[in-house]
């Protein structure tokens, strides 16, 4: 059975960097897209960025776009998400997930049948 387990998450101040981490297990990681997510309090989980199974196509919230970077580093089984310039608004509760159905991902929740627990990124100013 497929486990996917975030780490990384912190509380930081504004203008801060933070790398978060998904480890993958139970699942061919190579033929798997990890898409990240992240939930705030009252609001509903969007979506951040994803990665295909081969690691080279990737996509960012508008968002994010600029500030975030998606990798997948197939000898590890890990993706990272390396967010930069953090402000308050990144602040929520980040899960990452696994899409076994699509090659490429995709930003919809509802696709991806794996979740992690999440990760806490807390963001002052």
């Amino acid at each position: 059975q497929g486990q996917l387990v975030e780490s990384g998450g912190e509380s930081v101040q504004s203008g801060d960097s933070l790398r978060l981490s998904c480890a993958v297990s139970g699942l061919p990681f190579d033929r798997v897209a990890i898409g990240w997510f992240r939930q705030a309090p009252v609001k509903e989980r969007e979506f951040v960025a994803r990665v295909s199974r081969s690691g080279y196509t990737k996509q960012f919230a508008d968002s994010v776009e600029g500030r975030f970077a998606i990798s997948k580093d197939n000898t590890r089984n890990t993706v990272y998400l390396e967010m930069n310039n953090l402000t308050p608004a990144d602040t929520g509760l980040y899960y990452c997930a696994a899409d076994v159905q699509h090659v490429y991902g995709t930003p919809l929740p509802d696709d991806y049948g794996y979740w992690g627990q999440g990760t806490q990124v807390t963001v002052s100013s």
